[in-house]
This record gives structure tokens, C-alpha cells and sequence, in this order.
């Protein structure tokens, strides 16, 4: 087994049954690579909840529950063609390769949970997750705001598109943006305290966890106080990620990237753990060969 989930390249050729591709299209593989296609998540479109396991694409099983799924980070994959996804003309391949787990995390919690034109959301973190956050809600219309621990991640946010940045280190950064946005999206996953950030939603408002922190205690005045509620979204199924990848084609939003050798993986590695890339490493798998 290898990593990786954040795929694209072209086809190099297709089984005779296949009718969707042909060798030569520019075509991605994201988290998962097959699903059980009979619950109801699966026929509702939304694999990514397969109530039976979605085959994910590294450190899984193929659906026979006994073949490892083997991972991106090599010179070529085989995938059932309902599970590929099309990346449109005049997306650069190294920035669309994120988007199909990065992207999408991001962009189908602001479709789900009603997000809209106007709207004001904070983004919490300014990571791999957040700033795909930050583009993507300006793309939609919304007002956006980073909420970041780190006071030096200013310039990039507002260089992203964000219209606000609040420092969350700052003494009255809480208290001073109580009941602000309409919705908050939490890509953190460091542990830190729900209560504060559930505090500067207004009435009727969601704030969605993507991160996977630690467990945090909620205390149930911070969601019935205001009627506010607190949500989890994991990435999202084959039909929606081509819908944000369509998206991002027509709003020319990309992640921002680093492109690197395989040989450089480690070096990526350890620059990761210290938060030093802005904003996410892609691998150029040439270089394996």
C-alpha cells in the first residue's frame, strides 16, 4: 500500500465495456474508489456515506473486502469508470489535483448547510482545508472571514480573497465578533474549544466541523441559547465533487501548491508537521519513473 487521494493525469486505456472515457482525457481519482452502490446513501448520490464503507482510495479494500486499495502515489491506477471524474479545460492540473478531497471538503458544506450570495462565513484555519475555504466562498458571493491562532496568516488570507481576519489569540477576539456570521467552518483539527467559536454565530446557524480534532465538550447552552447548531461534512459523492470541479473551472479557483519530487517526500513531510507549505504539496510522478 502507497497514499495518496488527490490524483489526475490522462487516460492511458480503457476495458472494452467502458463507455464513459477515452484514452488521452484529463480525468482525476479522488478519496474513494468504489462504494457499495445499493444503500441508500450510495443511490442518493452521496458514496461518501456508502453505509457499507466506501472503498477508499489507500488503506482500504477493494469491494471484495480482501484486496488492498493501493494508493496515487505511483505511475499509474486502474479504476472503475464511474468513479473517475473529469477535470475541465483551463483548470491547471498541479492546483485541480487538491481539490478532489481539499476542494471538496470544503465546498459541500457550503452547498449543504445554505450558505448563499451575501452571507457572512468565517473559515477557521488557514491550512490545506481553509484556504480552499476562503476562495471558495468568495467565489460563491459570500462575505469571508479567516478566524486563525496565527496573527502572520493575515496577509495571505486577505491575499486569498478573505474581506476580514480575526486573530483568535487576541483578548477580545471572541466577545468583539459575538453573533456575527451565518456560518462557520471549522478545517482545524488541533484541539480548541467549540464553545467560543459556537458563540459568534447568530441565531439559526451552523457551524460545521471538517477537522477531526480531539474530543471537545459542548456545553448545551452554546447551541439552545440560540438555536444554533453544530454539524460534521465529509468530502463529498462522484456527482457533487464534478459539480465543484465544474465550479472551480468556471471561477478560475485553484489551490495553491507546491510542486515537489517524490524523492522530496520526507523533506514535504516534516515541512507539513511544522505548517510550513502554503498550501498544499503535490507530487510530480514523473519523477518516480
Amino acid at each position: 500500500m502507497v497514499p495518496g487521494h488527490e490524483i489526475v493525469g490522462k487516460v492511458a486505456r480503457v476495458g472494452a465495456e467502458v463507455k464513459k472515457w477515452k484514452a488521452g482525457d484529463t480525468v482525476g481519482v479522488g478519496c474513494f474508489v468504489d462504494s457499495c452502490r445499493q444503500c441508500e446513501s450510495c443511490r442518493a448520490g452521496e458514496e461518501q456515506y456508502c453505509d457499507n464503507t466506501p472503498s477508499f482510495t489507500y488503506n482500504g479494500f477493494e469491494r471484495d473486502g480482501k484486496t488492498p486499495t493501493q494508493g496515487g502515489y505511483s505511475t499509474q491506477i486502474t479504476v472503475n469508470e464511474d468513479y473517475i471524474l473529469r477535470i475541465p479545460d483551463g483548470l491547471p492540473l498541479t492546483g485541480a489535483a487538491p481539490l478532489l478531497c481539499a476542494g471538496i471538503t470544503m465546498y459541500s458544506p457550503l452547498k449543504h448547510f445554505g450558505a448563499t450570495v451575501g452571507d457572512s462565513v468565517a473559515i477557521v484555519g488557514l491550512g490545506g482545508l481553509g484556504h480552499m475555504g476562503v476562495k471558495l466562498a468568495k467565489a460563491m458571493g459570500m462575505k469571508v472571514t479567516v478566524l486563525s491562532h496565527s496573527p502572520s496568516k493575515r496577509d495571505d488570507a486577505l491575499r486569498l480573497g478573505a474581506d476580514d481576519f480575526v486573530a483568535t489569540k487576541d483578548a477580545d477576539a471572541f466577545k468583539k465578533n459575538a453573533g456575527r456570521f451565518d456560518m462557520i467552518i471549522d478545517s482545524v483539527s488541533a484541539p480548541h474549544d467549540f464553545n467560543d467559536y459556537l458563540g459568534l454565530l447568530k441565531r439559526d446557524s451552523t457551524m460545521v466541523l471538517v477537522g477531526i480534532p480531539d474530543p471537545s465538550p459542548v456545553r448545551a447552552f452554546s447551541l439552545v441559547g440560540r438555536r444554533r447548531s453544530l454539524a460534521g461534512s465529509c468530502i463529498g459523492g462522484i456527482r457533487e465533487t464534478q459539480e465543484m470541479l465544474d465550479f472551480c473551472a468556471k471561477h478560475n479557483v485553484a489551490s495553491d501548491v507546491e510542486v515537489i519530487a517524490i524523492q522530496k517526500i520526507n523533506e514535504a513531510y516534516e515541512r507539513t508537521v511544522k505548517s510550513d507549505v502554503r498550501y498544499r504539496f503535490v507530487i510530480d510522478l514523473a519523477t518516480l519513473r
